[in-house]
């Protein structure tokens, strides 16, 4: 096992005694912050990308871990909300019987997915200005396998 797996299980299992999971640092350089925060109270995750600039290019490789509960269907919906209001939602279905797009599509509860790869941005710019995207994948039974909002400052010009 890679160590870097080692790690990403580590943040997984960690129990943290208080009410919150902590605010993880994605990125941090001159013009772009990116910071997230498990709005799931019964686990925490590991999220990585390689450099912030790499977000700029729109399609950019992530590295993400989870343990999982039971995903025959997994939902995702992805919310861009600035000043609190909700100005693009996004969703897709990841997982459904018969026409699984993921490796992940059949994990049971337990079992821990490990991914690594690029993920396209689906808007052309990235919005200058603080705001929150809120993530929420759901199973089935509708029960949150994942949830986090993240934190972006941007003050970059393009």
């Amino acid at each position: 096992m890679k160590a870097s797996n080692v790690v990403f299980i580590f943040v997984l299992l960690y129990i943290n005694a208080s009410t919150e999971w902590p605010t993880h640092t994605v990125c941090k350089e001159d013009n772009l912050e990116i910071y997230y925060k498990s709005c799931d109270s019964q686990q925490d995750f590991a999220f990585s990308i390689d450099r912030c600039s790499d977000v700029t290019t729109h399609t950019f490789n992530i590295r993400a871990a989870i343990v999982l509960s039971n995903i025959k269907e997994l939902y995702a919906k992805v919310e861009l909300i600035m000043n609190g209001k909700t100005f693009l939602t996004y969703s897709e279905v990841l997982c459904e019987p018969g026409h699984s797009k993921f490796i992940f599509c059949g994990k049971k509860k337990g079992e821990h997915v490990y991914y690594e790869g690029p993920v396209t941005l689906l808007i052309k710019e990235i919005p200058q200005g603080d705001y929150t995207i809120s993530a929420k994948l759901t199973n089935e039974d509708h029960v949150t396998v994942a949830c986090a909002d993240f934190t972006v400052k941007n003050y970059l010009d393009y």
